[in-house]
């Protein structure tokens, strides 16, 4: 799954690149033993979240005042075509952060896009916090962002847990930032083909399914 994800950072241009790894840690390394000049490995020993796995970057990102990519690993249906296009809106608007999003027709199971009452983000919303009414929104968050990386460290270290879980999320951020700067963008640029990843057997071979389509018309291309 993550050589996928890599290969559509490296195409858009995009490095060095941070992998943050946990449980299987050393088994994730050995896939990479070979293809990896470019890749840092960061260890989140303790599983605290989304927020969590970027902040143990901090001290890799060093005094970096740029932007990057913050992305979900068990996505491989991702392109860098998409990617570009964030980057690209990213760069022209001058944010802080930009989201890429994607129309689903059944979003059920995704963070919702909430827009304010100009059409701009306002909030990510979970599908478990989501009213009756968000849940009828189409358009989700698919774990595409672009955020400028010292407006988004500070923030995180200011994040407080969530108090059910404990965890500490990263779709939290683009709120404050938006709350604060009104300088949080959207994108609509991820097609609704690209956004399952995968935590079942059923989705794996769903995605591989596709990614063999992908494979199979590259080929016939060439040929």
């Amino acid at each position: 799954m993550l050589h996928w994800v890599i290969d559509a950072v490296r195409e858009a241009g995009a490095g060095p690149i941070l992998v943050v790894v946990g449980h299987g840690a050393d088994l994730v390394k050995a896939s990479f033993e070979s293809d990896h000049d470019d890749i840092r490995f960061v260890l989140q020993e303790s599983q605290l979240g989304t927020g969590h796995a970027v902040l143990v970057c901090k001290d890799e990102l060093g005094d970096f005042d740029g932007d990057a990519f913050i992305l979900a690993g068990d996505g491989p249906l991702i392109r860098a075509e998409t990617l570009k296009t964030l980057l690209q809106h990213h760069a022209a608007t001058k944010a802080l952060a930009t989201l890429a999003t994607s129309i689903l027709d059944d979003p059920t199971g995704y963070g919702r896009i909430v827009r304010n009452d100009r059409d701009r983000f306002n909030a990510i919303v979970e599908d478990r916090n989501a009213t009756d009414e968000q849940r009828s929104i189409r358009e989700i968050y698919p774990s595409y962002a672009c955020f400028n990386v010292p407006e988004l460290i500070s923030r995180l270290e200011a994040l407080e847990p969530d108090s059910v879980s404990g965890e500490y999320y990263l779709t939290t951020v683009p709120g404050q930032l938006q709350q604060e700067t009104d300088r949080v963008e959207i994108v609509t640029a991820v097609p609704a083909e690209d956004v399952l990843s995968i935590n079942t057997p059923d989705q794996l071979a769903a995605v591989d399914s596709v990614l063999q389509s992908r494979i199979d018309r590259s080929a016939e291309a060439v040929s």
